[in-house]
């Protein structure tokens, strides 16, 4: 029995390993987590100096001649481990400056990203034909988040009536063996 507990406990431990939040404990601690995008825009002296965490997806990436790196986000509210969230609300965008090369084929746009960083104040910018007041944070802690990639039918296709001729198997085998490049169209 004792030997089921341990089992039952690693495989615990396993799981919850997995679900770790991706930006360090020691810089979420110095961050504060109530100043929002928003009021960092409202009152950028009076945010400035001050951690934050925020994240979303990146719009451009600018390598600067003295070696570092400007990335812009348009920002999305984060989830419970760090993540962007799939939704359509933000409240702007902002800019990262790390004092490194990052590669802008990595950092292209639309990737997710999550940062850790002091707010620098503001940088003004151009956003179509309007001037933009960006936020400037530097980048303690950059997180790129994976990309997900969509994968179409590829070698199944399943059809939702159970008709003829393969009765109760929900297969169409006309499509079953087709190229990775054909689907079917309706």
């Amino acid at each position: 029995m004792k030997n089921w507990i341990r089992l039952v406990l690693f495989f615990l431990i396993f799981l919850l390993s997995g679900c770790a939040h991706v930006i360090s404990k020691d810089l979420r601690a110095k961050s504060d987590p109530y100043l929002t995008l928003s009021q960092a825009r409202q009152n950028p002296d009076g945010s400035k100096g001050k951690m934050v965490m925020w994240g979303g997806e990146i719009v451009e990436t600018v390598n600067q001649k003295d070696a570092a790196t400007q990335i812009e986000v348009f920002q999305k509210p984060l989830g419970w481990r760090g993540e962007p969230k799939d939704i359509g609300s933000s409240e702007g965008r902002f800019l990262i400056l790390a004092d490194r090369y990052l590669d802008p084929y990595i950092f292209r746009s639309g990737r997710k990203v999550t940062v850790v960083g002091e707010i620098l104040g503001e940088k003004m910018k151009p956003l179509g034909e309007m001037d933009y007041r960006y936020p400037l944070l530097s980048g303690k802690q950059i997180h790129l988040w994976p990309e997900y990639v969509y994968y179409p039918y590829s070698y199944y296709y399943y059809t939702p009536w159970w008709g003829y001729p393969y009765w109760g198997w929900g297969m169409d085998f006309r499509y079953y063996y087709t190229p990775r490049h054909y689907h079917r169209r309706r």
